[in-house]
Formats: C-alpha cells, sequence, structure tokens
C-alpha cells in the first residue's frame, strides 16, 4: 500500500470512523487507540482489498471487527470467561461516561445511544450505522455482511426495542414529576 493511497483512506474516512468508534465504545482514548488498530489492519489487509465492495464499506469491517475484538477482549477480562463471544446477541455495553462528542449529539439522539446499550450488538451496529452514520441499507448490508432484509428485521426490531425503552422512561419521568 503506497502513502498516497494510505493519506486519501486516511483523510477521506477517519473522522467517520473514530465516530462510529466513539458511539460504540463511548470512551475517546479507547476509541482513539481502536482508530490506530483500524489503520494498522488496513495496511496489512489493503493488498487482499479486491475492490469487489467500496472502500468505505471494507474500512467500516474493518473497524466493526476491531470494535467486536475490543467488546470480546473487555469480556474475557471482566468475566474471566472463555467461552464464545457472540456480538450479534451479546450487549455490548459500556459503564464510561459520555465523551464529548456525544455530549454534543442533541438530547434525543444522547437518549438513543445511552439505550442501545441495552440492545444487543447487532442491533446497536445497525442503529449506529443507519442513523448516526447515515450509511445505506446496502452500504450497511456490505459492512456486516449480511443480506439486506437482514439488515432491515434488525434495524426494525431495534427500533422496536428502543421505542419500548424509551417510552418506558418517559412514563417513569412522568411518574416522578408528579
Amino acid at each position: 500500500m503506497n502513502d498516497s493511497v494510505f493519506h486519501r483512506l486516511y483523510d477521506s474516512y477517519h473522522q467517520d470512523v473514530f465516530q462510529f468508534l466513539i458511539y460504540l465504545v463511548r470512551n475517546r482514548q479507547t476509541a482513539e487507540d481502536l482508530v490506530q488498530e483500524v489503520y494498522v489492519r488496513v495496511i496489512r489487509a489493503y493488498s487482499k482489498f479486491e475492490g469487489k465492495s467500496s472502500e468505505k464499506t471494507w474500512l467500516f469491517s474493518i473497524a466493526k471487527n476491531v470494535a467486536i475484538d475490543h467488546f470480546r477482549k473487555q469480556t474475557v477480562r471482566k468475566k474471566r470467561l472463555f467461552e464464545s463471544f457472540d456480538w450479534e446477541t451479546m450487549q455490548l455495553a459500556t459503564s464510561d461516561m459520555l465523551p464529548e462528542d456525544i455530549i454534543l449529539l442533541n438530547d434525543e439522539m444522547k437518549a438513543l445511544l445511552v439505550e442501545l446499550d441495552h440492545c444487543t450488538g447487532d442491533q446497536k451496529v445497525v442503529i449506529i450505522m443507519r442513523y448516526f452514520q447515515e450509511f445505506s441499507i446496502a452500504e450497511t448490508a456490505e459492512v456486516l455482511k449480511w443480506t439486506e432484509g437482514k439488515v432491515k428485521t434488525t434495524q426494525h426490531r431495534a427500533i422496536k426495542a428502543l421505542r419500548q425503552r424509551l417510552s418506558a422512561k418517559e412514563k417513569e419521568g412522568k411518574v416522578h414529576h408528579e
């Protein structure tokens, strides 16, 4: 991989990849470390990139894998469990405080991100890609190596779960205000 290709990829997508990771891990330092890991993997893997997908979706599939590896390591470290970590069904929850980048989001988006911790990993990634990163259904499917149908179903289930959680929260809030 030559320098100009690396710089073009970095300049074009660095901010988006960083945001994607910060929404997932909710820690600025961790997101910065993970971005470095993404670009290390990009340099290693670029010779195998065949152009079957766009560079953007290829790069984000690497970022998704880096994030999943991070959660997997965290889970093993916390629980000392070496059972299989299934990101599609496990929660990718983090107890970290919201970093500045997230504090700048409007209240609705912030509430959504917090509630996403109660969704499964696949739901969290789909919602972040579709609503925070504004990926199309097709791009999301490409990154996740899923069918478009699976993306739509996952998105639908996530929205349903989020609506239920947010309306339950609202009711709780109303009860407290009385």
